[in-house]
């Protein structure tokens, strides 16, 4: 008997100290367009439109994810749809990216007002309507002072999002809109406002840099160097189309911080070299007991390339996964081009490591 309780209680000690560890796994996207063709290629023989076949193969690694965010660099402002450069999506584009496992849209870029306040308001409301959590676009300044930053709160972890962009193509947000802008003094501002939630943990998200460009700019470095003095700890770029360079910074104990300078295109119909794929930046957050500081327990990445296949007199843009194992069956010519693709992504993330 007395043995008995003794493994009893060991047991139950056992639980309660793995009961006390938590562990969040994050995955973000770059940026996600919808380019004309894109938006034609979706299109049923009914009028509606469908996504599905897009994110099959993405699918997976995705939803596995505890949180999975993007750059949403599009709006949602209804008919006529339109692509560059004054973006407009069908709902569907919404409803596929939500299926695919997406929790967090990223709404601070520079085409968030391409259908001015309308288009910006009804993306606002249709995210809301099926549940998808966003942050930095807002209709008003009271709900930006309501819901920023956007917190969220996954296995007792408290993670603070913060989201900015460079500008907004030269269109003038009107009044009472706001699109959260990359001004050192409104950023810093926020932070100080973000530590009265008492988060563990603040990750930015930054629209900014040089389009088409492999190497952030000075611009860039300077504005991560004032993040991370102000206690950021995870920054996720996005905005030049290409993927640029993860920089660690660790120390005896592991992770202090890290930045993904640009995670390149998520899906788009982009087609100059570089741009016909990005990166999911693959990040876990963990700590061992429920007052114990949160860690960067890993920082990593995996690949994604558009295929673009021409059936029925219309071009379907897939998802193709880089990780062998995971890709269907592609021809040569497309395997090629992705492989192209992965060997010079590999080159330019590796400057930073």
């Amino acid at each position: 008997m007395k043995a008995f309780t003794t493994i009893f209680f060991t047991f139950c000690l056992l639980l309660q100290t793995t009961s006390q560890e938590s562990r969040v796994s994050l995955l973000f996207a770059g940026d996600a367009m919808q380019h004309l063709p894109q938006v034609q290629g979706a299109r049923n023989d009914d009028g509606s439109y469908s996504y599905d076949s897009c994110f099959y193969w993405v699918k997976d690694r995705i939803s596995a994810a505890t949180l999975a965010g993007l750059n949403f660099e599009t709006t949602l402002g209804e008919v006529p749809y339109t692509g560059y450069p004054l973006f407009s999506s069908p709902d569907a584009f919404a409803f596929g990216l939500k299926d695919a496992g997406f929790d967090i849209f990223f709404m601070a870029n520079n085409h968030a007002f391409d259908r001015g306040s309308k288009g910006l308001e009804r993306t606002i409301d249709l995210l809301d309507s099926i549940g998808i959590k966003h942050t930095g676009t807002f209709k008003t300044e009271a709900a930006r002072a309501l819901h920023y930053p956007l917190i969220i709160i996954k296995k007792g972890i408290r993670i603070a999002f913060l989201n900015y962009t460079y500008d907004t193509n030269g269109l003038v947000v009107k009044e009472p809109n706001r699109v959260n802008m990359a001004d050192t003094n409104l950023i810093k501002q926020d932070l100080r406002h973000t530590q009265l939630y008492k988060p563990d943990i603040i990750i930015a998200q930054m629209h900014w840099g040089e389009e088409y460009l492999t190497t952030p700019s000075i611009r860039q470095k300077s504005l991560a160097d004032f993040l991370l003095r102000n206690g950021v700890r995870i920054i996720i770029g996005h905005h030049p189309h290409v993927v640029q360079p993860v920089v660690v910074e660790k120390g005896e104990d592991g992770i202090h911080n890290v930045v993904y300078y640009s995670l390149g295109n998520f899906v788009s119909n982009q087609q100059r070299r570089h741009t016909d794929g990005g990166m999911l930046a693959e990040i876990v957050i963990s700590r061992k007991e429920a007052d114990s500081p949160v860690v960067i327990e890993s920082c990593d990445y995996s690949l994604v390339w558009v295929q673009k296949l021409r059936r029925h007199g219309k071009v379907d843009f897939r998802l193709i996964p880089s990780q062998e194992e995971d890709r269907p069956s592609m021809n040569e010519e497309d395997k090629q081009k992705m492989n192209n693709f992965v060997l010079d992504v590999e080159r330019i993330v590796q400057q930073g490591l």
